[in-house]
């Protein structure tokens, strides 16, 4: 990723009370197509904050902006007081395992694999599984509602479920920021509402953060701040 200069007032900032997350003057542009203007974003552990608009309005740019998916075209991000522009390849896909979980509007879970395996995959990408990994695995899944779906593959289970692993999954690493693109826009409602439940119940903490994209204003209530993107600029409702 292209290294930025960061605001030292930022800096400091985060040395002091550590957002879990700062975004700068983002803004990202295509050629002469802008998507996003200037945005500025603080998330402290324990905030849930949503982020809705209309869909081409940037939504899910943003998110993989500060996801580290994507480079913004000026501005920066800083997770935990770090700057993960600053990092390689091989440690910025370190840094994105360890400090960030995803949770798409697709679940993304490798058939051949089982719900555990499924769960234990970000702690496999860098190294061995241990016995204390699986038990983990074993209290999330537990957690979502799943704990007699161990060894299910994922064939075999509803969307819901398989959304369910793939918030297991997510929260494997124990990471401070916790990402969820649409997580229930390809559910009907009654499943959706059981999915926003475990989103809820299980990605908010005193030590974690929480951001969420959606299409509803009603699951978007459900979060601490709610921020609505307009003709590329971000407005906290």
């Amino acid at each position: 990723m292209k290294g930025t200069d960061a605001d030292p007032s930022v800096c400091r900032l985060a040395d002091s009370f550590m957002p879990v997350l700062i975004t700068k003057s983002l803004s990202k542009s295509y050629g002469s197509l802008s998507i996003l203007t200037d945005i500025t974003i603080s998330v402290q552990a324990g905030e849930s904050i949503s982020i809705t608009g209309p869909s081409g309005s940037g939504k899910s740019t943003l998110l993989h902006i500060i996801g580290t998916l994507d480079e913004p075209t000026s501005g920066f991000v800083m997770i935990e007081g770090e700057d993960p522009s600053k990092l390689d390849d091989g440690a910025l896909s370190r840094f994105r395992n360890e400090r960030i979980g995803f949770v798409f509007q697709d679940a993304y879970l490798l058939p051949q694999f089982s719900v555990l395996e499924n769960v234990l995959l970000p702690i496999r990408a860098f190294g061995n599984v241990t016995e204390n990994d699986q038990a983990r695995g074993r209290d999330l899944l537990q957690t979502v509602g799943l704990g007699e779906r161990l060894t299910h593959l994922p064939a075999q289970l509803s969307g819901g479920e398989r959304q369910r692993v793939a918030i297991a999954r997510s929260l494997i690493m124990r990471p401070r920021l916790l990402l969820c693109d649409e997580p229930t826009g390809n559910l009907d409602q009654q499943t959706a509402d059981q999915v926003t439940e475990t989103i809820l119940k299980t990605s908010v903490g005193d030590d974690r953060a929480l951001i969420l994209i959606t299409h509803s204003d009603t699951l978007a209530s459900r979060t601490n701040r709610h921020f609505r993107l307009r003709e590329g600029q971000c407005y906290e409702v």
